[in-house]
């Protein structure tokens, strides 16, 4: 039976060289780089307003685009926040995070960004848990799940549908370290990984996972398939992760200024198929980075199968030989999520100190996608 996130067989022939050979050849439009302010040395204060002069580089952009590029540690929601909020002027008068900028304007911002406060809510919706105790569980969450509501997210239907709501109408009682938004949450996982998760009961318990955590006590691993085939059977990514500046959903590893972060890549599987080349790996983080498996495999040249954010391609297009060539068809076959799972969690625990180990099977459409594959072998 296919699973719902592989696209139905009669949509597998949908082929996508039109698209390809629409777009062969036009150059991408160049991303308009500016230079970054620093609040503290590029402004000047006075009763809680900071001033400066918009640069030369803003003009023909938008404000709230030129104002995140510029002010990379305010994101875009947050500058929009305070647009919204009447706390922008441009030269003198107030904003609207549409206009566009000439540069050279006079730009004031008074104050900081102030967010609607959110409160998570319980949610009936079902659970997989892998292990639970008093002080702490192990959940195993499904793809296509955020772990919790984001600050700067608006709307009626910002809070719902996480793995907050959904522990809240389980668990009794979740640590409040977090605040009211993240209760429980000690760690995260990215809203398409799916896999083991730890979540706090109690603050004592959450402040020491957190810690150990922190100390790289807790051994992650997670089992990923990978664009292309890795000639290594293992492979140390030690590349620092950041914010794109351009692209800002996205990480990574080409500014000076990110953070270190560190993944091993241990090849489990190559796999040669009508569909291209793979390989499954399982993968080991010593840092917890935002998006850090999924960036560090796209510098190695292989992103994560069904990561389009870091290249890997939406369609895999089935080919066959012909005239000692590979010929391609009409058919091809796509995963609507990331094929990236966290399988492994193990730790000391942090009230008992027996060790916790925890292993969450890898879900179903990724299991259907991997004999599917495998059916392909040349």
């Amino acid at each position: 039976m296919p699973s719902k996130n592989m696209l139905r067989k009669g949509e597998r022939r949908r082929s996508v060289r039109a698209e390809y050979r629409a777009t062969r050849g036009v150059e991408a439009e160049p991303a308009v780089v500016v230079p970054l302010l620093d609040l503290d040395e590029d402004t000047e204060l006075e009763d809680g307003v900071r001033t400066f002069a918009a640069d030369a580089a803003a003009a023909g952009m938008r404000l709230d685009a030129y104002l995140a590029q510029a002010i990379p540690e305010i994101s875009r929601a947050r500058v929009q926040m305070l647009i919204e909020a009447g706390q922008v002027r441009v030269d003198g008068a107030a904003a609207k995070g549409k206009q566009k900028m000439r540069g050279g304007e006079a730009i004031e911002i008074e104050g900081e960004p102030h967010p609607a406060p959110l409160h998570a809510t319980p949610e009936e919706i079902p659970l997989e848990i892998l292990y639970e105790d008093k002080f702490l569980a192990v959940v195993n969450k499904r793809a296509g799940m955020m772990v919790h509501a984001g600050a700067g997210a608006t709307g009626d239907a910002r809070n719902r549908g996480t793995l907050v709501n959904a522990l809240l109408h389980h668990m009794a009682k979740l640590s409040d370290v977090g605040g009211e938004l993240r209760p429980g949450i000690v760690h995260r996982l990215d809203k398409q990984t799916s896999g083991a998760i730890v979540v706090a009961k109690d603050d004592a318990t959450h402040r020491k996972l957190g810690e150990m955590f922190s100390m790289r006590r807790v051994a992650k691993r997670y089992i990923a398939l990978l664009h292309g085939t890795l000639k290594q059977d293992a492979v140390t990514v030690n590349l620092p992760i950041a914010r794109d500046l351009v692209r800002r959903t996205r990480m990574t590893t080409r500014r000076a200024d990110g953070r270190n972060a560190v993944s091993h890549f241990t090849v489990v599987e190559r796999l040669a198929t009508r569909y291209g080349a793979f390989t499954l790996v399982e993968a080991r983080i010593e840092t917890g980075r935002t998006h850090q498996i999924r960036v560090h495999a796209q510098s190695l040249g292989h992103p994560v199968v069904g990561d389009t954010l870091y290249g890997a391609p939406r369609m895999m297009q089935l080919t066959v030989p012909k005239d000692g060539a590979k010929r391609p068809t009409e058919e091809s076959v796509g995963l609507e999520r990331n094929f990236l799972h966290a399988a492994h969690l193990e730790f000391a625990h942090p009230q008992t100190s027996k060790m916790v180990t925890v292993d969450a099977p890898l879900p179903r459409e990724l299991e259907e996608f991997l004999a599917l594959l495998r059916t392909e072998r040349v």
